[in-house]
């Protein structure tokens, strides 16, 4: 997955190469303005995610148990941030890897989240035992 860093930009410069070489300066100019956009977009959607995420308690999730059914190897973070609409409460220490938070229902379900590189590498749901 590292390939990811390099291949955005290896294939912008190539974008943005091609558009010269077919249409000049003027490619150029679209080519830009594409990429800009593109750029523009995902800061709005993260923005947006964050604003919503900055209105609940951190670490609160409606449904442990929903949360962990849409949980998948190698979603990100934000992606995380974005389903649980709150963030998450960080568990291991600041800036160490690997990251782990819990999310937290009103029923006192979690889920635990290990992410490593900004991505979900394992996570547990853990339920209260039922009382007698």
């Amino acid at each position: 997955m590292q390939f990811q860093k390099y291949l955005i930009p290896i294939a912008s410069v190539a974008g943005v190469a091609a558009a010269y070489r077919a249409y000049g300066w003027a490619g150029v100019a679209i080519a830009v303005g594409a990429l800009v956009m593109w750029l523009l977009l995902h800061f709005t959607r993260m923005m947006t995610v964050l604003q919503r995420a900055a209105k609940r308690p951190i670490g609160f999730v409606d449904s442990a148990v929903m949360l962990n059914a849409k949980l998948r190897p190698g979603v990100t973070l934000l992606h995380i941030v974005a389903m649980t609409r709150a963030l998450g409460e960080l568990q291991s220490a600041k800036d160490v890897q690997p990251e782990i938070y819990r999310w937290t229902d009103g029923t006192q379900s979690h889920v635990t989240c290990e992410l490593v590189g900004g991505k979900l590498k394992s996570w547990t749901l853990e339920r209260p035992a039922p009382a007698p």
